[in-house]
This record gives structure tokens, sequence and C-alpha cells, in this order.
């Protein structure tokens, strides 16, 4: 099984920023490649929403309602990715989720995405 944990998350005030980060690891075996990592939110009241996607070759897409703002990367030696959050905007107040796509253990690509348990981000006017 592959686990994500994030970290990052927190309190501040409108216009500080955060930085969060995911590790992706696996139970029995090493995980060979993830080819894509990306981040999600959840507003309570709200469906979850794609904030950022990175390919394992370097890639980017971001929400339009982050661009300029948000970065992410990725450090594939450490199956980890990081959100870097700056300007933070009242609206920007979420859990905040990762996701793995196409995880490769061993010599088998998993067809499952995998999810971390959220870290919520909470924004202060």
């Amino acid at each position: 099984q592959v686990r994500l944990v994030e970290s990052g998350g927190g309190l501040v005030q409108a216009g500080e920023s955060l930085r969060l980060s995911c590790a992706a690891s696996a139970s029995a075996f090493r995980i060979i490649r993830i080819d894509t990592m990306g981040w999600y939110r959840q507003a309570p009241g709200n469906q979850r929403e794609l904030v950022a996607r990175l390919s394992n070759s370097g890639s980017a897409y971001y929400a339009d309602s982050v661009k300029g703002r948000f970065t992410g990367s990725r450090d594939n030696a450490k199956n980890t990715v990081y959100l870097q959050m700056n300007s933070l905007k009242p609206e920007d107040t979420a859990v905040y989720y990762c996701a793995a796509e196409g995880v490769t253990i061993g010599v088998v690509t998993s067809q499952r995405d995998y999810w971390g348990q959220g870290t919520q981000v909470t924004v202060s006017s």
C-alpha cells in the first residue's frame, strides 16, 4: 500500500505564506516512480478542487485562482511534493489534500489514485 502524509498546514493572516509538504511511501517495496503528484483542496460546503498538478518530468498545472501565488515542486528522489503558498487570501482556507497518480512499485504501475489525509489551512482576514 502507498501512504501519503501531508504537513505544513496552519493558521496564518492574509498576505502571509505557508509551505505544504507531502511525502509518499510504500509499506513493503520501494516506490520507483510517481507519474503525477498534485494538491487539491476542499472548503466547507464546496467540492474538492484541483489546486496544482505536477508531472514527473516537471510540467505543472495551476488553477486560475492560485496562479502567480502558489508554486509546486517535486523531489522525485524523495517521492515528495511541495506547495509554496504566498499572498494567502481568506478564500484559500480549506483542507488541502495531496494525491498521487501512476505510482510504480517494483515493475507494477498502479491504476488507482492515492490520497493523503489532508492538512488544514486557515487564512484570517
